[in-house]
């Protein structure tokens, strides 16, 4: 929605046009849109950029187009996968993440199989799945068909297995490639280690040390561990 109210108008595709022409910066990344606001120039400007990240965070929150309704988000399911096929077109090594809310309130068992047939098209390599939980002053917190905790703990759980198992089937598709990492942080669970991420936002964690941090390197990715890499340092980047 970026721009709209602006004196002189610039959307959110020129926006990104702009920060591609600063010098020094190397990845842009966004996030996130609204899928109601993901427009075809917005694609064709990801598409085109050699500095903007191949890896699209695009929130469906329902794979249902009735509880979608109730959520208020002005798209449907098809329109949803319509959108992710135009983006796939442009971008076929696009990494796609989302964000997904299960047990919102009216959800039966149709609307959350719903979704996870949507998780099955999409194919993300990773999301961020939540237990919807009430906020004060929204219309669905006074909702009536509350979900019951047991039931919706139990189709989070399905949920989560499914997502887990296709993030371990793409990701593994570049297990052994050497790829450029950009390195974040001293990894604070494996001594000796440091964690930084791919062009598609996979984290990858591999020996090193506080000199690499906020350099571009190149690592061999050695296993997949479902959503992040164990690799090995094998250069620094030019």
């Amino acid at each position: 929605s970026y721009g709209k109210t602006l004196e002189n108008p610039v959307n959110f595709a020129e926006l990104l046009q702009m920060a591609e022409r600063v010098e020094g910066i190397r990845r842009i990344r966004f996030m996130t849109p609204h899928p109601k606001d993901l427009s075809d120039d917005l694609i064709r400007v990801m598409a085109n950029s050699k500095k903007i990240c191949h890896h699209l965070h695009l929130p469906v929150q329902s794979g249902s187009s009735r509880i979608l309704k109730l959520m208020n988000r002005h798209y449907t399911k098809e329109d949803y996968l319509a959108l992710v096929a135009r983006v796939r077109a442009a971008i076929p090594d696009v990494a796609l993440t989302t964000d997904i809310i299960v047990g919102f309130p009216k959800e039966t068992e149709e609307d959350f199989m719903e979704t996870m047939d949507l998780v099955s098209r999409a194919r993300y390599h990773s999301a961020y799945t939540f237990l919807y939980s009430p906020r004060e002053g929204t219309p669905a917190a006074i909702m009536e068909g509350r979900v019951e905790e047991q039931v919706a703990g139990e189709r989070y759980n399905r949920l989560i297995g499914r997502i887990r198992d296709i993030s371990q089937e793409l990701a593994a598709d570049d297990t052994g490639k050497i790829m450029e990492v950009l390195v974040e942080e001293i990894n604070t669970k494996r001594e000796n280690f440091v964690s930084g991420r791919l062009e598609n936002n996979l984290l990858v964690h591999f020996p090193g040390d506080k000199k690499l941090l906020g350099k571009y390197v190149k690592v061999k990715l050695l296993e997949c561990m479902g959503f992040y890499y164990l690799g090995e340092l094998v250069g620094k980047s030019v």
